[in-house]
């Protein structure tokens, strides 16, 4: 399976972040699968793609040229692809991935997350989406998620997109048993 990972590159964060992202990295590369990220060698990108590697996993970074120039890079990838824009860095993540897993990060990361949940609520994208919720870091976006639901921005069923994934061990079972998205949520995309 091809899992994309969105994550972080601050090296400020708790260290627990970076402690999860490198566990994470492991148990998938342990279990066979290829990891797919942001490509960067620092803060939580750094940890995942150490862990996959030690494991002597398959890690495929995507990297911007100009994040390259500054030498943001992995140098001990499987494959480092350089691309032109943030843009297509994110359409080249998501591209045949099987699955998403979010970790802790900032706006980039949480940009990343949305896109893939717009995408499946349209129909467009129809894996799963795990959020590694370390330090119960995604409990206050969980909640404004139900708010929207609450003001009917959403609908109910629409929760259901996600999963939620307490410790690293338990991305994999809650990929396996996230419920089937299909096609026709298109015609249900609009709130009503």
């Amino acid at each position: 399976m091809r899992i994309c990972i969105y994550c972080a590159s601050s090296q400020k964060s708790d260290p627990a972040y970076r402690e999860a992202a490198f566990e994470l990295g492991a148990i998938l590369a342990g279990e066979g699968h290829t990891v797919v990220f942001g490509g960067s060698s620092i803060g939580s990108m750094g940890a995942l793609a150490d862990g996959a590697l030690s494991k002597g996993g398959t890690v495929i970074g995507i990297l911007p040229r100009f994040m390259a120039d500054q030498e943001w890079g992995h140098q001990g990838l499987t494959q480092l692809e350089l691309v032109e824009t943030m843009r297509e860095r994110k359409h080249r993540l998501l591209t045949d991935s099987d699955a998403v897993v979010a970790l802790p990060g900032g706006c980039g990361t949480l940009e990343e997350l949305f896109e893939a949940i717009t995408l499946k609520r349209l129909g467009i994208y129809l894996n799963p989406i795990v959020l590694l919720n370390t330090r119960g870091f995604f409990s206050p976006l969980l909640a404004f998620m139900d708010q929207i639901v609450g003001e009917h921005f959403m609908n109910p069923e629409h929760v259901n997109m996600w999963q939620l994934a307490t410790e690293p061990s338990d991305v994999l079972p809650a990929i396996a048993t996230a419920p089937a998205w299909n096609r026709d949520a298109r015609n249900r995309a609009v709130a009503r």
